[in-house]
């Protein structure tokens, strides 16, 4: 339990904030209203949880090629980012830049009138939905065509999948097909932003993958014969650049994640304030339970979970398109097709691993 004890200490503390909010705040604030906000609280938190369990699979077989300074980085500003940046502010500025109002004119009506304020953002689903599903496509499709994989869950898919890797600019290209199938299916006034907004989902997801890239290889080749010392000043210095990399990577992705359960989260309410602690509380285990699966080697343990976690965020990125495009698909069906294909990894992580045993 050492792993969630920060984490558990964190739901109490966000608890009795939203006991205190319902208790005091509201037309109907009292007994009654807190205990209701308790129960939306609760869960929003399990909502967030089972929308992101393969985002922290994901975060683990990134996580533990890092070292411990990086990994710090990722479990403090990294958490700071997620809960108070994606979960709070994110929303705050897409409504004021859409609406051309200033941000704390947003907070008043976040505040006083949550009603129009979850009306302004979720005007602009489609838009958010194009950025977050093209950039969780592009993660799935380099993990289907990487032809450097060995361990195939789906032998007869991915091995041929795999061969697709030897085609330039494939994934971005089958991606560029979804975002125009996509964008085929939206209101005509609305085609060319949820274009734009897609196209800048593949950009950034390039442009990281880029800047990681350009970071690991920085050293030239001039400093290869130097003397062993200056060897390793430059690979701390390649290690600590390429954990920036990976670290914009991680906050990327997980902010693809979290613009679904924001978005999610309205249509069980609209107080942005019970909203922000029943999602942070999610993020906080996720970050927990990606720490527990990289110390308890639980990758290695079960060699299909990654893959379970990338056909979770294939699908996730297929509803995301499809939501934008004016279609519905609860939360709960979302959340639960994730956490099925994690079960069906772990599954079958155990039967292969008899299997070998046996042979």
């Amino acid at each position: 339990m050492k792993h969630f004890r920060f984490s558990i200490i964190f739901t109490v503390i966000c608890l009795a904030l939203s006991a205190w909010w319902g208790f005091s705040h509201g037309p109907e604030a009292g007994v009654q209203a807190m205990l209701r906000v308790l129960l939306i609280t609760t869960i929003l938190a399990v909502m967030e949880v089972s929308l992101s369990f393969d985002n922290a699979v994901v975060n683990a077989s990134i996580l533990r090629h890092w070292d411990e300074f990086w990994k710090k980085i990722f479990l403090t500003v990294g958490i700071l980012i997620a809960v108070f940046g994606m979960r709070l502010i994110f929303p705050i500025v897409i409504v004021a830049i859409t609406a051309d109002m200033g941000m704390v004119e947003v907070v008043q009506m976040a505040l006083n009138d949550p009603v129009q304020y979850s009306e302004k953002l979720l005007a602009h689903h489609a838009e958010i939905a194009a950025f977050g599903g093209m950039f969780l496509l592009l993660v799935f499709l380099n993990f289907l065509f990487d032809d450097g994989k060995d361990t195939h869950w789906f032998h007869w898919l991915e091995s041929r999948l795999a061969n697709l890797a030897n085609v330039p600019a494939m994934s971005v290209f089958v991606a560029m097909i979804a975002l125009l199938i996509m964008v085929g299916f939206v209101a005509p006034e609305t085609k060319l932003v949820v274009a734009i907004a897609g196209i800048w989902g593949i950009v950034v997801y390039v442009g990281v993958q880029a800047l990681g890239h350009l970071l690991e290889s920085s050293q030239s080749e001039d400093e290869e014969g130097e003397a062993s010392e200056s060897v390793t000043k430059g690979a701390s210095s390649t290690i600590v650049k390429a954990g920036i990399g990976g670290f914009l990577y991680l906050e990327v992705l997980d902010a693809s994640f979290s613009f679904d359960g924001v978005i999610g989260a309205f249509a069980i309410t609209t107080d942005v304030v019970v909203i922000m602690l029943g999602l942070a509380i999610g993020a906080m285990f996720v970050r927990s339970m990606t720490i527990y699966l990289v110390e308890k080697g639980t990758l290695e343990a079960f060699i299909y979970l990654e893959h379970g976690a990338m056909y979770a965020i294939g699908m996730l990125a297929a509803i995301m398109l499809y939501t934008g495009t004016g279609g519905h698909v609860p939360e709960v069906v979302t959340g639960l097709i994730g956490v099925a294909f994690i079960i069906w990894a772990v599954l079958s992580s155990i039967a292969y691993e008899k299997r070998q045993t046996q042979s």
